[in-house]
């Protein structure tokens, strides 16, 4: 059965009360985990272990939720896990989301998706068809068998890569790709990597290993830092520096020197870009996190199951993205691990 999706609006005077922190931030980007299950187990990210307990909201709730969001400023939403399209009713809610209108001019939300790739191909067109803007894909590895080592899921590439083509043909594009770096693991795929996206026309987008993972692989010294990636890329051919798109955005970018093919470089280790974020996240299980690495949530479905209005949980919103940490303290003494792993608070 389809979700209802009937909860009342924010009303229309309430809509200037836009999300701002403490330290100026405009908050306009909301990452929303639909659900923490995934069908890979990534070494950077899960323990490889089975049996863990999953959570995951009804579609109505989450709507509900990102509806309160937009009428407070929100204009990008990212739809994320665990693996996002393992929720086969994906399709209505984002259908749904594509009603939604931002506060200012009236336009619809820049709604995008963040996936493994595994069942894309099958779903690009109809979640273009329900209105998806983008889609990015991870992808860790161009070689079937170090893509097999990382993902621990054999044979599964050539469906990720069927995956990237289809959203290409279905509209979904520029499809990003994004790619983990890990010392040991995949950084002899940075060459490969600008091939294939000078070959497939999509960006590919390099990301320093945080710590996030269950396991504890993380160490410094397993970063591959933005100087070396650029000289094993520059190895290759010359790299040439791109205008960034907006103030906040994550990814410094990249060409090369005949025009061709598009490289980000995501670096929050070691060129951390906190001074501009401009996101918070929603977690699979209601929780709003002001930051990846923040040490606790703040209980959003708890609010709404105690009968909370829209204006009610809009409030109490503002008042936690207020308090939105200046940043994070990677490499620092004392550092703390977040609360939660990324598989548990959507990329």
């Amino acid at each position: 059965m389809a979700a209802s999706f009937t909860s009342p609006g924010i009303q229309e005077a309430d809509r200037s009360a836009r999300l701002i922190d403490k330290h100026g931030r405009a908050i306009t980007d909301l990452r929303v985990s639909v659900t923490d299950r995934c069908n890979y187990k990534c070494v950077y990210c899960r323990t490889g272990n089975d049996g863990a307990q999953y959570a995951e909201l009804p579609l109505d709730d989450y709507f509900r939720i990102v509806r309160v969001l937009v009428n407070l400023g929100i204009e990008k939403v990212r739809l994320t896990g665990g693996e996002p399209l393992l929720r086969r009713d994906l399709p209505t809610l984002v259908r749904e989301l594509a009603k939604l209108r931002t506060v200012d001019g009236n336009h619809p939300l820049d709604l995008a998706l963040t996936t493994n790739g595994h069942l894309l191909a099958d779903l690009a067109q109809p979640l273009k068809d329900a209105g998806l803007t983008r889609v990015t894909v991870s992808m860790d590895a161009v070689d079937p068998e170090i893509f097999a080592r990382i993902t621990r899921v054999p044979g599964s590439f050539h469906k990720v890569t069927a995956g990237i083509r289809a959203a290409q043909r279905a509209g979904l594009g520029p499809v990003k790709v994004n790619c983990v770096l890990l010392r040991g693991f995949n950084e002899d795929q940075v060459v490969p990597f600008a091939k294939f996206a000078r070959d497939e026309g999509v960006i590919v987008r390099f990301i320093e290993f945080m710590p996030l993972e269950e396991d504890r692989l993380w160490t410094p010294a397993s970063v591959i830092p933005v100087h070396e990636l650029l000289e094993r890329l520059s190895t290759f051919r010359p790299v040439v520096p791109l205008k960034a798109n907006a103030l906040s955005e994550t990814a410094r970018r990249y060409t090369f020197d005949d025009g061709v093919g598009e490289i980000g470089i995501i670096a929050p280790v070691s060129q951390a870009f906190c001074g501009h974020c401009s996101r918070i996240r929603l977690t699979s299980d209601g929780k709003i996190r002001t930051c990846l690495f923040s040490q606790f949530d703040h209980d959003l479905l708890a609010r709404m199951r105690h009968g909370a209005t829209d204006e009610e949980m809009a409030e109490w919103i503002r008042q936690v993205v207020e308090q939105k940490e200046a940043r994070h303290h990677i490499g620092e003494p004392g550092f703390l691990k977040p609360s939660r792993s990324m598989v548990h608070i959507g990329g």
